[in-house]
């Protein structure tokens, strides 16, 4: 105990600037923590430095597009916790949401062999997870359409980054979206769109780069292992593409929510056909938001 005292004295030695800068490398459960271990601490760990760092890049444009009212702060920490109690309504009046990893249910997810988590500086989440070494990839999302805007055209996507050393992803997933609820006590599901196949890395461009791999090569970034639509064999496949934000994301369905519909939304993810080592995929959730019908 006193080891730790003195570390933490010497810590404090350094300048609130540096300690805060420090700390935004963390998470907002660690600056929390960090708040709480000491006064000396306390000033630097709710300081706009670490808080900004935790709000997404574009939240300016998020706030400033809102139509919803965020509720007034003085400090980015206030801003965080506004933003992580409600979503905001954006494009034209109409509730977008975003399912954190934490908030879904992955096979395995508790097992450190197979999943781990951690904090990155550009995700919106606390957390994210990352995938270790899985034969079957398996998620699923439940939430209630009370949570969507009524009289509009949903889609879902899975928002992810891959890692240099990916492996195995290149196999096709299938993703579905349900309506359930419950009649007379009996669960009562309507499949909204059929199964569509998604490929989180195309077939091509997982071949180039094991190619690559085998002579050395270096293995590239994500948006190289983007979809081509040329790589399709079905016109409902579905394809990656970067986002603003730098993550890539994939379009897992669509669906509608009519005024007074109130049930829960289970969206799924799994690839259990190909029992290859799959490992190398970080997920920050999936996104929820307004579709334009063409």
């Amino acid at each position: 105990m006193a080891e730790e005292n003195s570390e933490i004295s010497r810590f404090s030695l350094l300048a609130e600037g540096c300690i805060a800068n420090i700390i935004s490398f963390t998470s907002p459960k660690d600056a929390c923590t960090a708040a709480a271990v000491s006064v000396g601490l306390k000033s630097a760990a709710e300081s706009d430095t670490v808080w900004e760092r935790f709000l997404p890049p574009d939240y300016v444009e998020i706030v400033s597009g809102s139509n919803s009212p965020v509720a007034a702060y003085s400090t980015k920490k206030e801003l965080f916790f506004s933003l992580c109690d409600s979503p905001l309504l954006i494009d034209g009046g109409k509730m977008c949401y975003m399912l954190c990893s934490r908030q879904l249910q992955i096979a395995w997810g508790d097992n450190l062999v197979y999943w781990t988590w951690s904090s990155l500086p550009d995700s919106r989440s606390a957390e994210v997870a990352e995938l270790q070494s899985v034969f079957w990839l398996g998620m699923s999302a439940i939430f209630q359409s009370e949570l969507l805007s009524p009289n509009t055209n949903y889609a879902a996507y899975l928002v992810f980054k891959l890692m240099e050393d990916h492996e195995g992803l290149d196999c096709p997933s299938k993703a579905s979206i349900k309506f359930v609820r419950e009649k007379n006590g009996s669960v009562i599901e309507k499949v909204d769109k059929t199964i569509s196949n998604v490929y989180i890395v195309s077939r091509v461009m997982g071949r180039r780069r094991r190619i690559r791999l085998r002579r050395g090569g270096f293995s590239g970034t994500n948006a190289d292992h983007l979809t081509n639509a040329d790589d399709l064999t079905n016109a409902d496949d579905r394809v990656s593409r970067v986002r603003s934000d730098g993550w890539l994301e994939i379009e897992l369905g669509d669906f509608f929510i009519c005024d007074g519909d109130k049930f829960d939304i289970q969206i799924d993810v799994s690839e259990t056909e190909h029992l290859n080592w799959k490992r190398g995929l970080i997920i920050e959730g999936i996104e929820l938001r307004p579709k334009e019908v063409s």
